[in-house]
């Protein structure tokens, strides 16, 4: 008996030596084929035993030490050298972790809706621009979709070599962004591309910031009802899904379209506030990077003028949760496109166009390359040299880079004409078809606005009409599907503006 005894509590001692012993893990975003931001304090970090020592080296022959917490936690950082590679680093405590094929040199977040989403093969010229991919130096890591009701401290992903196999279905956005950066600049680029079709806005953005604005309360609120309201939804979901069996067979037997299935209920959504955030954001927070690119905004329309307030917001609390200060932030206004009348998507350009005053932002726009029938337009190359161009000039030192098409920055009124003032104009302004100025409209005090006439003069814009002999404001291209053509000589669109601020459609859509 004692010596059964004696071989339980050795079985027990080995299986608990086994269990507390545990071998270092790393998050997904680090590991081999990484980018890692050069120059920089590059945090690493992962998960061993409480109390484990954990050492760290590079054939960089940087190194560093630390011992995790008592949740197993840990995280140092490494002082990374100028762009370069391929380099090694290991990870020593209870086991020894080597990371390879790791190149510094300069990462970006890329994110967004659908947009920003959209595959390399889905672009207009795919089938000549994936074979030509083939881009070693440019290292791609797309997170998986993943919803989430607090923040995780991991995402399911791997780092890859651009090449044609592993670019067709990354973000064509990223992939032009990055490509034109490495064309330029001769050094490696890092693109973590982390988005999700049909988002809003809000899904990307932590708890505590909605909460911490009035304006954001719906919000909160539409999430809570969902909440309250999923035991009986589910109570109610077997009798639901009777009578879509009953309507489906019925349409079967007539030759007709089966209805939709009811989906399921659940607590949470893609769209629930925060969702996108804790499942796709938090889990590369720390990692060092060198600045976000972002394309959404499409699912907002139907409250614009939220976005004013709650864009700034989630681009504030990324900064703030990153403690990487301001890093860049630049981003594409969205596309002329025929929404229905209930979506404004004028006032969401306009939302986006203000939002450039929140430092070391800018705004890619792309009033000509749009389709008013397709609410993915197909030309992503522009829309990613576009961007480019914002971090070449203002994060890379490439003066005299005209970076942005014309913006509005003031009016003055002069007897029957108004004129305007821009910032960006290049070397001047233009019509990018050589025709007339479109799409500008004028209005009185009535706010009864007609078509005008507007005349380049300089680098100033006249707007008049003679059925408006007082008037007080100019609206450029204010409607869902516009594709105006004022630009400047370097062939970038200007933005659509207004210059009154008087109460639109979603004004009180929250």
């Amino acid at each position: 008996m004692k010596l059964v005894q004696k071989i339980i509590l050795a079985a027990s001692l080995i299986l608990i030596t086994s269990v507390a012993i545990a071998d270092i893990k790393l998050p997904a975003v680090i590991a081999d084929n990484m980018v890692l931001q050069q120059k920089s304090n590059a945090p690493i970090w992962g998960w061993a035993d409480p109390g484990e020592k954990i050492a760290v080296s590079t054939s960089w022959k940087k190194s560093a030490k630390t011992t995790t917490g008592k949740d197993g936690k840990w995280k140092l950082k490494l002082r990374t050298p100028k762009a370069g590679g391929p380099y090694d680093i290991t990870i020593t405590g209870n086991n020894t972790i080597k990371l390879q094929n790791i190149l510094v040199g300069e990462v970006w977040i890329c994110s967004g809706q659908s947009n920003m989403e959209y595959s390399m093969a889905a672009t207009e010229n795919a089938a000549k621009d994936i074979p030509a991919a083939n881009k070693p130096n440019i290292r791609l890591f797309k997170v998986t979709r993943t919803i989430a009701d607090q923040p995780k401290d991991d995402c399911s992903a791997n780092w890859s070599q651009c090449s044609p196999e592993t670019v067709a279905q990354f973000s064509a956005v990223a992939y032009f962004f990055g490509k034109h950066l490495q064309d330029e600049l001769d050094i490696p680029i890092g693109l973590i591309s982390t988005n999700w079709g049909g988002s809003v806005a809000e899904a990307w953005t932590r708890k505590e910031i909605l909460e911490s604005d009035a304006d954001f309360a719906p919000i909160l609120k539409r999430q809570e009802e969902m909440e309250a309201n999923f035991p009986e939804a589910m109570k109610k979901y077997p009798q639901v899904l009777e009578a879509w069996k009953a309507k489906a067979e019925e349409a079967k037997a007539e030759g007709k379209k089966k209805p939709r299935r009811p989906r399921k209920p659940v607590k949470r959504k893609k769209n629930s506030p925060s969702s996108l955030y804790n499942g796709m954001i938090a889990p590369i927070i720390p990692y060092a990077i060198k600045g976000a690119i972002w394309y959404q905004g499409e699912s907002n329309v139907s409250r614009a003028y939220q976005y004013r307030k709650l864009f700034p917001a989630m681009i504030t609390n990324w900064r703030k949760d990153w403690k990487q200060g301001d890093f860049p932030f630049y981003y594409v206004q969205i596309a002329p496109y025929k929404y229905d009348e209930k979506n404004p998507s004028q006032e969401l350009r306009e939302a986006q166009r203000l939002t450039v005053s929140l430092k070391n932002t800018g705004m890619a726009v792309t009033m000509d390359i749009g389709n008013p029938r397709d609410i993915h337009p197909k030309n992503k190359l522009d829309v990613g040299k576009r961007l480019a161009l914002w971090a070449l000039a203002k994060n890379y030192g490439k003066k005299g880079t005209v970076y942005s098409g014309p913006l509005y920055k003031s009016m003055k009124k002069q007897g029957d004409k108004i004129r305007l003032y821009f910032n960006h104009t290049g070397s001047g302004l233009t019509t990018r078809d050589g025709n007339e100025l479109t799409h500008f409209t004028i209005a009185a005090e009535d706010k009864n606005f007609v078509d005008a006439k507007a005349v380049i003069d300089g680098k100033t814009i006249i707007v008049s009409s003679e059925e408006i002999k007082k008037p007080v404001a100019v609206r450029y291209a204010w409607s869902n599907a516009a594709q105006p053509n004022l630009a400047n000589k370097e062939k970038l669109p200007a933005s659509s503006f207004r210059t009154d601020n008087w109460p639109e459609k979603t004004f009180n859509k929250k």
